[in-house]
């Protein structure tokens, strides 16, 4: 069963945005903040629990999307293909985002919760050539919408969009970002900052992770330090631009 809690950043609220966190350590860092800042009370549902990381294929009882004014599914150590060893709330999963996306609830999925949509929505997911980990300039349709960056990368897999989908940005490796309705879907982790850096690298997993791409962990947290003020801007940018644009249309 998930972890089903509420965090009550204020009050005064009455728009509701429900963070899957698919295992214990994917934080929202300024992501949280900027829905905060726009009136968003975080509630936040637990996936796989951590006593349970080595064995996830767990059994998850989803809530009612319409409970929701938008849904952020976030990233997750698994691929959106696995179905073998994540399917007991994978595919419950994916049932779940396509109700809501039917429904009209603006969905912004980050990573695998982009790959999540992108399967969701009719396209499909699978291991990517090689892979993306650090802070990456991306290619870009549009400056507005969805800067270079650097963006922070953290993935081995990637997707291929759906039939009615518009992609938004792209890399030599992956597609980075796309619309589909009310849904945006995002390759990069918008959510990065030193904070939510250090709380993904206690798992002693993601820092095999960062050695085995030719980093390490002192390197890479000295370029998030870096580029904090700059990244917390455009993931403000880009929560801005998904709920005044795309939640809406």
């Amino acid at each position: 069963m998930g972890l089903f809690s509420l965090h009550h950043y204020y009050y005064a609220v009455s728009k509701r945005a429900l963070f899957i966190e698919h295992d214990h350590v994917m934080v929202g860092g300024p992501i949280w903040r900027q829905f905060q800042a726009r009136g968003y009370e975080i509630v936040r549902f637990l996936v796989v629990p951590e006593d349970r990381y080595n064995s996830p294929n767990v059994s998850v009882e989803f809530p009612n999307p319409k409970e929701f004014d938008v849904i952020v599914p976030m990233g997750a150590p698994w691929g959106a293909y696995e179905d073998q060893r994540i399917g007991n709330w994978l595919l419950p999963e994916l049932e779940f985002v396509r109700t809501a996306h039917a429904a009209g609830i603006p969905i912004f999925g980050i990573c695998f919760g982009g790959q999540l949509m992108a399967r969701a929505l009719g396209g499909s997911v699978a291991r990517a050539p090689q892979v993306e980990l650090g802070w990456y300039e991306i290619e870009t349709d549009d400056e507005s919408i969805i800067p270079r960056g650097p963006w922070f990368q953290f993935h081995w897999d990637r997707w291929t969009l759906p039939t009615e989908a518009r992609e938004l940005a792209r890399t030599n490796v992956a597609s980075q970002a796309f619309t589909c309705g009310r849904t945006l879907g995002v390759q990069f982790h918008p959510e990065i900052d030193p904070e939510v850096l250090s709380t993904w690298l206690t798992v002693e997993s993601s820092c095999v992770d960062v050695q085995s791409q030719g980093h390490t962990v002192n390197e890479l947290m000295a370029q998030t330090i870096k580029e904090e003020p700059y990244s917390n801007k455009r993931a403000a940018d880009l929560v801005d631009y998904f709920l005044d644009h795309i939640a809406v249309a």
